[in-house]
């Protein structure tokens, strides 16, 4: 069997996942799966890049120490991806020691074969991309993110792989794409390439050289090497199986602003070391959102799993995939997701495949009929068009013409039924009404089956779901794409439960809802990269009052000594408080979707001692203890430690 192997960029672990880096991992799981639809034996790797100033500071600001930190980050990438249900081989994390192991490999092969010095170097810096820069580089950036640094480093001999890069490029033309991308690569190779520093003398936090641990491996010279320490470079024996069956890389997914690194940097340390260059580099573009592209600075970030809970992953995928020409920037917006979403998965495919499935189960009982010798719409020249046209498109990563050759199909279906009316030929005794029925009815299927088969790698659930609603057994992800032809629909074949795979969207209220969500993730995130949630300022607009009427309020320290849930109620806690009286007093507390009763135990809290007494869900309260939120949200518990009397009074 054919293999094929690709990767994602390895996601730097500065920042929490994003819709980016999902942009990204989604082609990768499509590209797979097509593959694997063809043939082949596909693998993906993903990954963590950990190592590097940013992340280090990053720790520190957190609290945490930096592999702390890079187990934290790097456990929601892999969280994502499994909720995603994007399917990676290969998850290399560079604080992986099997890591470090092939970068020290690659190192003394290059070494050893006179690409690697010694040497002082000064010059502008940019903290931000952790790289020496050109003056015309540091003069277009942030001058707060450019400093003078003086080194001593070891450098790799970039200047003398010049010609052969470009040589390279020349006699593989496919070897960068698009085209403009690997253009923009040859006019900066052919403007002089410098040699490159690869070692920092002043970082701990990374990979320490072999023949030198002062020294720590420059983040790019350690990242790029994931590619071939995923599959076991650098291990022995069988360990280092995969790599000797997998490596060429068939296709390197990336973005357009890290391509510099892997179509001239990475083909030189692999050149340098006597070992084969990648097949392919695809550099894709950037999503273009309200404000320009994303960036923590703008505020337009946006995630994939708020977005998934509103339309499923698949309409996520779709979106993506039919909106964004791959390789060149697209715009994205939750409203135009949301309206793709209705009119091509809940008013398309979604509606087509329930209509069908209904009119076969109320015309032919459920079954598929045998097609007569009526009008066929012209539907199987066209499906075997989109079969071919599908294919060709999904092998060159045109996935958005993919998608509108099947649409083509999808949209003849809809258009054939209205022709033919099955529920007029289905009352009519005229001659051949019949005939004509069971023709509409069958063609209508086989046309949808051979359209879940092109969308399995695009839209993998709703595809499976309109297989077996057709009565199609097993995976349709196991079909091959390059078998696929018309008449694979058996007569007689009992057809599946009726179902809506995309419900319809109400736009308004579904945008609304992914905001909201957004807003959630964001607060969660900033406590997963150790920031506090960025708030909005906030305007007392409360009446004064005077010292006696505050002090007319009785706060006292309590602790609690027990806490159960309250029966038919999902917000109330009944809680038994000491406040330093003989008996604890019962005080019930909206908390209930915030904190566990079990967790409470032995907890000083505020409370308000001289409440009138009040009857709750039957039950008495006597008291309020004290909570802080904000818009009436979710309640914090004010509280003391364990060395604040009890019964104190505040104020």
């Amino acid at each position: 069997m054919p293999r094929f192997y690709l990767s994602t960029p390895i996601y730097y672990v500065n920042a929490a996942p994003h819709i980016g880096h999902a942009y990204t991992t989604i082609v990768a799981d499509t590209i797979k799966r097509i593959r694997q639809m063809l043939g082949d034996e596909a693998f993906l790797t993903t990954g963590s890049d950990e190592h590097g100033q940013k992340v280090e500071r990053s720790a520190t600001k957190a609290g945490l120490e930096p592999k702390q930190f890079t187990d934290r980050v790097s456990a929601a990438f892999r969280d994502e991806w499994d909720a995603l249900g994007l399917q990676y081989d290969f998850f290399q994390r560079t604080s992986d020691p099997r890591h470090a192991k092939a970068v020290r490999k690659i190192f003394e092969r290059c070494l050893e074969n006179g690409a690697i010095y010694k040497g002082e170097f000064t010059g502008k810096y940019h903290v931000g991309d952790e790289a020496f820069v050109t003056e015309d580089e540091a003069a277009g950036a942030d001058p707060s993110l450019i400093v003078d640094l003086t080194e001593e480093n070891y450098f790799f001999r970039l200047s003398d792989y010049q010609q052969k890069l470009i040589d390279h490029y020349e006699a593989n033309p496919q070897f960068v794409q698009p085209d403009s991308r690997r253009n923009e690569m040859l006019s900066f190779m052919r403007s002089g390439l410098r040699d490159l520093s690869i070692s920092r003398s002043s970082l701990r936090w990374g990979i320490s050289l072999p023949n030198d641990p002062d020294h720590v491996f420059y983040v790019w010279f350690d990242a790029l090497t994931t590619y071939i320490s995923a599959i076991g470079f650098g291990q022995e024996g069988s360990d280092e199986s995969h790599y000797e069956r997998l490596w060429p890389i068939d296709v390197h997914l990336v973005g357009k602003e890290i391509l510099r690194f892997h179509s001239v940097y990475w083909p030189a340390f692999l050149m340098a070391a006597g070992l084969p260059l990648p097949k392919q580099i695809w550099a894709h573009g950037w999503l273009i959102f309200q404000g320009g592209k994303m960036s923590k600075t703008k505020g337009n970030i946006v995630r994939a799993l708020p977005i998934k809970e509103i339309v499923g992953t698949d309409g996520l995928r779709y979106y993506l995939l039919r909106e964004i020409v791959f390789g060149q920037d697209g715009n994205f917006s939750h409203e135009a997701l949301s309206e793709r979403y209705n009119a091509d998965l809940a008013n398309g495919i979604g509606n087509i495949a329930s209509r069908t499935a209904s009119m076969l189960s109320r015309y032919c009982d459920g079954h598929v009929p045998e097609p007569g010798e009526g009008d066929d719409g012209g539907l199987p020249d066209l499906a075997r068009q989109s079969i071919a046209g599908a294919i060709g498109h999904y092998k060159v990563y045109a996935f958005s013409r993919a998608l509108e050759a099947v649409w083509a199909v999808l949209n003849r279906i809809d258009k054939y039924i209205v022709e033919h009316k099955p529920w007029a030929l289905a009352k009519s005794g005229e001659p051949g009404a019949r005939q004509q029925l069971e023709t509409t009815l069958y063609h209508a299927a086989e046309a949808l089956r051979i359209a879940s088969v092109l969308l399995a790698p695009v839209i993998p659930d709703g595809a499976q779901r309109v297989w077996t609603m057709l009565g199609q057994t097993g995976a349709v992800s196991d079909q091959r794409l390059d078998e696929l032809g018309w008449g694979g629909l058996k007569q007689g074949t009992a057809v599946g439960a009726q179902e809506a795979i995309y419900p319809r969207l109400d736009v308004a209220k579904a945008v609304q809802r992914m905001e909201l969500l957004e807003d959630e993730a964001l607060a969660q995130q900033a406590v997963l990269m150790g920031q506090a949630p960025a708030t909005e300022p906030i305007e007392i607009d409360t009446p004064e009052i005077e010292i006696g009427e505050f002090f007319r309020v009785d706060m006292r320290v309590g602790v609690i000594k027990s806490a159960e849930a309250v029966p038919k109620s999902s917000k109330l806690l009944q809680m038994q408080v000491d406040i330093g009286e003989r008996e604890p007093r019962s005080i019930l507390a909206g908390i209930a979707e915030t904190y566990r009763p079990a967790d409470l135990i032995g907890r000083r809290v505020a409370v308000v001692a001289n409440l009138k007494p009040r009857k709750m869900m039957g039950r008495l309260s006597q008291g309020m203890i004290v909570a802080a939120s904000l818009d009436r949200g979710e309640p914090f518990l004010a509280g003391f430690s364990d060395k604040t009397p009890v019964g104190a009074r505040l104020g």
